[in-house]
C-alpha cells in the first residue's frame, strides 16, 4: 500500500470515487466492497484514500441525508446574533445539542450563527430553541422553510 505522500490528492483513482459517491453509493451488505470494484482498486485502498481525503479535507462529510420530516420529524434553519467575544462560548453551548447540525458563523451580516435544528416532531423544535435562548442569553430566529426545492448538485472533479 502506498504512503499518504505519495498519493496526489485528487490523482484519477480519487476523482472516481469523488465522482461515484456523489449519488451512486450502493445499498448492499458490502457497499465499499461493490464501490471499490467498480473503480478498479481493493477495498482496503478505497477505505485509506477515503481517510487521506478526508484528513486533507477534501470532502468534510460523507454519510447519507434523511427527510427528517418524511419520517415524522421537523427540520428548521436558525439564526442568532452573537457578540464576536462571545462567539466560542455560544459555539459550544449551541452544538452541545444532539439536534443542531451545520453550525456555522456568516458575516458580516448582524445573524452571525446559523444552524440547522432537527427533532423527532415538530413540538421539539420550539424546545431546542428555547433551551438553547436560556442558556446563552441570546435571541434565537427560527426560521422554518417555506417551500422545498430539489437541487441535485454533482460536483465533477
Amino acid at each position: 500500500m502506498k504512503h499518504r505522500a505519495d498519493l496526489p490528492i485528487l490523482d484519477s483513482a480519487n476523482r472516481r470515487i469523488i465522482n461515484m459517491l456523489q449519488g451512486g453509493f450502493p445499498v448492499s451488505e458490502s457497499p465499499y466492497q461493490e464501490t471499490a470494484t467498480r473503480i478498479g482498486i481493493s477495498e482496503d485502498e478505497l477505505l485509506w484514500r477515503l481517510e487521506v481525503m478526508k484528513t486533507d479535507q477534501v470532502y468534510s462529510r460523507f454519510g447519507p441525508l434523511y427527510n427528517a420530516e418524511a419520517l415524522g420529524g421537523a427540520v428548521t434553519l436558525a439564526a442568532m446574533k452573537v457578540p464576536d467575544d462571545d462567539f466560542e462560548r455560544v459555539t459550544e453551548l449551541v452544538n452541545a445539542h444532539d439536534e443542531v447540525s451545520h453550525n456555522y458563523r456568516r458575516s458580516p451580516t448582524p445573524l452571525n450563527m446559523w444552524f440547522v435544528v432537527s427533532t423527532e416532531d415538530k413540538n421539539g423544535i420550539n424546545s431546542v430553541l428555547s433551551t438553547i435562548e436560556q442558556e446563552t442569553g441570546l435571541k434565537v430566529y427560527n426560521m422554518p422553510k417555506q417551500k422545498e426545492y430539489f437541487l441535485k448538485l454533482k460536483l465533477f472533479v
